[in-house]
C-alpha cells in the first residue's frame, strides 16, 4: 500500500509539472501586413508578444485612438514613424527619439533641421508614398514603438495588429485633425512622457485655432478653390481631409460626389471651374501659377480677371498639406490674413516664427520668413 501511495504521489506530480509547463501559443487572426508594409522576405520569428514590455523595464499600458491598448515602456528611448505625416507631428515633440524617418525630407528643410536629424536613416511608411517600409530594415532600427498619427482609415486597427504580430514591435495610432491637434499632442506626450512639452504645443495649436475660428464668426467665408497640379484642373473637394483649412476658411467651391483622400485631389475640367466661377482661387506651390498667362481660359475666371488669387508660401513643406500634417497651422494662419485682414489680431511673423520654434526647433529670422512667403508676402496686409 505504501507503494501504491508513493507511485500515485510521483504520477500526481508529473502531471502538475506537465501542467505548468506553458500554454500552447495559436496564431491571432488577421496577422497579415497590408501589401504595402510586406517586404520580399518575412521578418525574423519573436518570441516576446508585441505588447509585452521588458521585464525589467516599468511598463504602462497605453490605449491608442482605436481603443487598441499595447504595453509599452514607461521611458521609450526609440521610436519609428509610420509616414511623413506622423514625421512632422513626431518630429516636434521627440525628434531626439527618432531612429529613422518615413522619407526624405524636401530639399529645404537642410536650412532649418539639425544635420543630425536631416541625415536620419529612411525606413519607408505604411500607407502610400514612393518608398514603401521595409521591415527588415525596421527591425534592424530597433524602434519600442511605431508612431501612426493621422486620418483614422476603416482597416488601421486591422493593419496594425497584423504589422504588431508580424515583427514584434508596438504599433499604436493616434488620430489628428485640425481641430483636434492638441488633444492628439497630449495623447503623445502620454506616450513619450513629455508632457510638458506636449502642453506647450498644444496650447499653440489650441489658441490658434481658437483664435481665427473665434475671429470669423457670424462672417461670411469667401467663396474661393485650391488649385493643385501642373494641368490646373484638380481641385481639394470639399469635405476632404486635404481640405480642412479651406473649409474652415472658406466656402469652399469645390464639391463633389466622391472626395479624394489623395493629395493629388480631384480632376475636373474648365467647364466645372467656369461653373463654379469662386471669388478666390489658391493655387499649390507646384500649381500653374507662375505660368497663368499661358492659359487663357483662366483669364475669364472671376477671380483671375480681378486679380484675387495667390500661391500657398512653401518651406520646408506646402503650408496647405502634402502630406496633410501639422505644418497646415501655418496655412491657417496666412490664409486667414490673406482673406481676412482686418479680423486677425496678430503678426504673421510672429505667429510663424514661434511655429518654426515648437515644430523644427529653428529660429526662424525676418530675411528667412520674408523668402518662404515669396510672392504669398505681397498679399499679406
Amino acid at each position: 500500500m505504501k507503494r501504491l501511495t508513493a507511485l500515485l504521489v510521483c504520477l500526481c506530480l508529473i502531471l502538475g509539472l506537465c501542467a505548468c509547463g506553458g500554454t500552447a501559443q495559436t496564431q491571432a487572426p488577421g496577422t497579415e501586413a497590408p501589401a504595402s508594409a510586406v517586404p520580399e522576405t518575412e521578418a525574423p520569428a519573436t518570441e516576446t508578444p508585441a505588447t509585452e514590455a521588458p521585464a525589467d523595464a516599468e511598463a504602462f499600458v497605453f490605449t491608442d485612438s482605436v481603443g487598441r491598448e499595447v504595453t509599452l515602456p514607461r521611458e521609450i528611448q526609440r521610436i519609428a514613424v509610420s509616414g511623413p505625416l506622423a514625421q512632422m507631428v513626431v518630429f516636434a515633440i521627440a525628434p531626439d527619439l527618432l531612429v529613422g524617418i518615413a522619407s526624405e525630407w524636401d530639399p529645404s528643410a537642410e536650412e532649418y533641421l539639425d544635420t543630425e536629424y536631416y541625415n536620419l536613416p529612411i525606413l519607408g511608411q505604411l500607407y502610400g508614398g514612393q518608398r514603401e517600409m521595409n521591415l527588415e530594415e525596421l527591425l534592424a532600427a530597433d524602434p519600442q514603438v511605431v508612431i501612426d498619427v493621422g486620418e483614422t482609415k476603416d482597416s488601421v486597427k486591422e493593419d496594425l495588429d497584423a504589422l504588431q504580430e508580424q515583427t514584434g514591435i508596438p504599433f499604436v495610432h493616434i488620430s489628428a485633425t485640425l481641430e483636434t491637434y492638441p488633444e492628439t499632442y497630449r495623447m503623445l506626450g502620454e506616450l513619450l512622457n513629455r508632457q510638458e512639452e506636449a502642453e506647450t504645443i498644444a496650447s499653440f495649436c489650441a489658441e490658434t485655432y481658437n483664435t481665427i475660428s473665434t475671429s470669423l464668426e457670424g462672417v461670411e467665408r469667401v467663396k474661393a478653390l485650391y488649385i493643385i497640379g501642373s494641368e490646373g484642373l484638380n481641385v481639394i473637394a470639399k469635405g476632404s481631409y486635404h481640405a480642412e483649412v479651406l473649409d474652415l476658411l472658406t466656402d469652399n467651391q469645390a464639391v463633389v460626389d466622391e472626395p479624394s483622400s489623395r493629395g493629388t485631389g480631384n480632376e475636373v475640367d474648365m467647364e466645372q471651374l467656369m461653373n463654379w466661377d469662386p471669388d478666390y482661387i489658391i493655387f499649390s506651390p507646384d500649381s500653374i501659377y507662375d505660368t497663368l498667362d499661358q492659359y487663357p481660359a483662366y483669364q475669364a475666371l472671376k477671380a483671375i480677371s480681378s486679380g484675387n488669387y495667390a500661391k500657398t508660401p512653401m518651406g520646408p513643406y506646402n503650408w496647405m498639406g502634402f502630406p496633410p500634417s501639422v505644418q497646415r497651422y501655418l496655412g491657417m494662419l496666412w490664409m486667414a490674413k490673406l482673406l481676412y485682414p482686418d479680423m486677425m489680431p496678430y503678426d504673421l511673423y510672429e505667429e510663424v516664427a514661434e511655429y518654426f520654434q515648437l515644430f523644427y526647433h529653428c529660429d526662424l529670422t525676418q530675411e528667412q520668413f520674408d523668402a518662404l512667403m515669396g510672392d504669398s508676402l505681397d498679399q499679406v496686409s
